[in-house]
């Protein structure tokens, strides 16, 4: 056997450590498709409504998948590498429910020899099993969707989730879909600056637990939309990529604030106003973004 097939057997049965900047683009990419996931989970889940077996099980596996994706970007930003947050391709089929359904059972049963073939890769102990793990939760998540798949009604299952004809006006819809974009890019601006300042003094978790109700928040818009037979824009939107934990912290806080003053203002439209649950969650929302940003001010403080 040559040296050179001697380093390559070497390197894949994990003996040999991979290269830094080859296991940042590796995980990088398994970054992508974890957030495409997410996204694709997310959508179906508001179209059958959180509130329905469905959307809460739907629901619950984005936010699963969320941990997966969570683990991927600390790990990067531990390696010095930056997480790539645009999602992968994630190849579905609309037609139906049951042919969604089938989808998501493919593409998490992929996954499974996939992540068990990169932890071969690799010889950290710690990467290794996180990316064991992902492998037996993709088993896992492939199940349940089979399961989900053999309870469906026959009518359920020939039919296509979301609501019927659209009740909203076409502005408004548009206001919704605005805020809804913001508030993802929002969530994944605050993501990422969790990971990538974990080792400051400012709290990551911190962060993290404000994203977190960021998404609760995106609920609001992507739930109204959804349920009037629009899909919502799950679009990423600019990342700010700031190295500066001050910088980035402010630039957040501002994003918070000119969030807040927009939705005071979409609180007294007089559309939402016929939405008491709309209205609910709008008055919600306000009080939780006025909450961080006093947070944000005072981890400021702390760090100047």
């Amino acid at each position: 056997m040559s040296l050179e097939n001697i380093i390559r057997k070497e390197y894949h049965s994990g003996r040999m450590p991979m290269k830094n900047e080859e296991l940042i683009t590796m995980l990088n990419r398994d970054l992508a498709d974890e957030h495409a996931a997410i996204i694709r989970y997310l959508i179906h889940a508001y179209q059958e409504g959180e509130d329905t077996p469905t959307g809460a099980s739907l629901l619950s596996r984005s936010r699963e998948e969320m941990w997966h994706m969570h683990w991927l970007g600390m790990i990067i930003c531990r390696l010095g590498g930056e997480p790539d947050l645009k999602p992968g391709p994630y190849p579905f089929d609309s037609t139906s429910r049951a042919t969604m359904l089938k989808s998501y059972v493919a593409y998490e049963e992929k996954l499974i020899p996939h992540y068990n073939a990169e932890a071969d890769k690799v010889s950290d102990p710690h990467i290794k099993r996180v990316l064991q793990r992902e492998a037996w939760e993709s088993a896992i998540h492939a199940r349940r969707f089979q399961r989900m798949l053999d309870k469906l009604s026959p009518k359920a299952a020939k039919s296509a989730p979301g609501g019927d004809s659209p009740e909203l006006p076409a502005a408004f819809m548009e206001k919704l879909q605005k805020e809804l974009a913001a508030k993802y890019r929002e969530m994944w601006q605050h993501i990422r600056m969790s990971w990538v300042f974990q080792k400051k003094d400012i709290k990551g978790w911190g962060l993290m637990d404000q994203a977190m109700e960021k998404m609760k928040q995106l609920a609001l818009f992507a739930e109204a939309v959804a349920e009037d037979g629009a899909l919502p824009r799950l679009k990423l939107g600019k990342i700010d990529r700031s190295l500066a934990i001050g910088l980035a912290l402010q630039r957040a806080l501002e994003d918070v604030d000119k969030g807040r003053a927009r939705h005071e203002k979409l609180r007294a439209d007089k559309e939402l106003q016929k939405h008491a649950g709309l209205v609910m969650k709008m008055d919600l929302t306000v009080q939780q973004e006025a909450y961080q940003a006093d947070e944000m001010k005072d981890w400021l403080k702390k760090i100047k």
